[in-house]
């Protein structure tokens, strides 16, 4: 495990597992909102956030997590080991719900700079919808992919158990 990508809905962990996996490791972590939120939850020019994605991608190892369909396919190609947390919808709106009270008016340490956390409607619904509209589409392009190692958890118990495992060394 060199180059990982970790997805999955909001509120599930990716960012967590990431700095774990990355601390662990001794593999630098890149989180996608960090280097997609400018100050103000202002979006980056597009080119330049894939510009910045594609730098990343050409390190000898790295942790990415965060879904950003733009640059999906470059970094499912490029991995190594994708971890996918697919967790149930409820587990996730706890997540984002917990996140939000424990980060009320701060900035996330895996969040671009003066993004202080938020939690409005569009998010829940996109949160809530997630197992229904995206995680089918997330299988499909996993089962396509060939010399991966990918993993799939669909709570934390089965993830606690392997990074017991896998870590332990």
């Amino acid at each position: 495990m060199k180059k990982i990508t970790i997805l999955g809905n909001p509120g599930a962990g990716k960012s967590t597992l990431a700095k774990q996996l990355g601390e662990k490791l001794h593999i630098p972590v890149y989180h996608m909102d960090s280097f997609y939120w400018k100050p103000n939850w202002q979006p980056s020019n597009e080119d330049e956030f894939l510009q910045n994605h594609d730098e990343i991608l050409k390190l000898d190892s790295w942790i990415i997590d965060g879904n950003y369909g733009a640059t999906l396919p470059k970094r499912l190609e490029n991995a190594d080991t994708i971890i996918f947390l697919n967790y149930s919808t409820l587990r996730c709106l706890y997540g984002i719900t917990k996140r939000r009270i424990q980060y009320r008016n701060k900035t996330r340490p895996d969040m671009g700079k003066d993004c202080p956390e938020r939690l409005n409607m569009d998010f829940i619904l996109w949160t809530k919808n997630y197992n229904k509209d995206k995680a089918p589409k997330m299988y499909d392009r996993l089962s396509q992919l060939r010399g991966k190692e990918i993993l799939i958890f669909k709570n934390r118990k089965q993830l606690k158990k392997w990074l017991g495992k896998s870590l332990a060394n």
